[in-house]
């Protein structure tokens, strides 16, 4: 962004899925508005919350030690630190990051998710996940596509509901990457909760005007479809480590998967 750029006007009338996971992560980048729904949530949320964003760690690591060195984050939320790009470029100081997400917010704060090492780069884009063109349009403008790129959808399609074909987007950026991409995905399920639980959640949500359709097993294992899943596979979020020392086995409300582009 430029000095010359316009701020982002940002409703404080309706919470926002990005804000929700600021408060949860700890973060001072929300409203009350978003505090209050997040409130009526289960007291597990916040940790929740917190075991996916572990993950995110983990997973992208793991990929930067693979020898990825250019990352697409669709989904990106506000600013939380250790970021993305800060844990790939401690370990690769030349990668590139392209960040995309709809909120204003993230984009006030897109400057933090600017500042790369000097060897590497960093960009971001506002845009949704429901527009898959629109973004890769702007990564391939920044990112070699010819050379594998690690995708990351975490904690993002569950937020897309069925009319909004989130197999079909997943499936529109995956083909658009070459052969020994990645793909990282966390998912939000309620196979884990009773159904007057699981009620509960997606009503929540639904009447702050959010869109939640957790999914299951069978459910979130389609969007790899036709990838192949490294190993441990399709698991809790706190049961999917590589090169690291397990993770406290706690509960978990999301289901999370890394698989290469054949």
């Amino acid at each position: 962004m430029t000095s010359g750029t316009p701020k982002p006007q940002i409703d404080t009338s309706k919470p926002h899925p990005a804000r929700l996971y600021d408060y949860f992560l700890g973060g001072k980048d929300n409203y009350p508005v978003d505090r209050e729904l997040a409130e009526k949530l289960a007291k597990g949320a916040q940790r929740g919350a917190q075991i996916n964003r572990e993950f995110m760690h983990r997973a992208v690591a793991w990929a930067a030690r693979s020898g990825f060195d250019q990352f697409l984050d669709i989904g990106t939320g506000i600013p939380t630190q250790p970021n993305l790009h800060q844990i790939v470029q401690k370990i690769v100081p030349s990668a590139r990051i392209v960040y995309a997400d709809n909120d204003p917010v993230v984009l006030r704060h897109a400057e933090a998710l600017l500042i790369s090492t000097d060897e590497g780069a960093t960009d971001y884009v506002e845009t949704d996940v429901r527009e898959p063109r629109e973004v890769l349009e702007h990564a391939r403008r920044f990112l070699d596509f010819d050379r594998p790129v690690a995708l990351s959808l975490v904690a993002v399609l569950h937020f897309l509901g069925d009319d909004d074909d989130p197999y079909g987007v997943t499936r529109t950026l995956v083909d658009a990457l070459p052969s020994g991409s990645l793909l990282v995905i966390s998912h939000g399920t309620a196979d884990f909760l009773d159904p007057e639980q699981a009620k509960k959640v997606t009503g929540t949500y639904q009447s702050g005007g959010i869109t939640l359709r957790p999914r299951t097993r069978a459910e979130v294992e389609r969007f790899f479809d036709g990838l192949d899943l490294v190993e441990p596979g399709l698991v809790r979020a706190p049961e999917w480590y590589k090169d690291t020392t397990a993770p406290a086995n706690e509960e978990s409300g999301f289901y999370v998967g890394a698989a290469r582009v054949r």
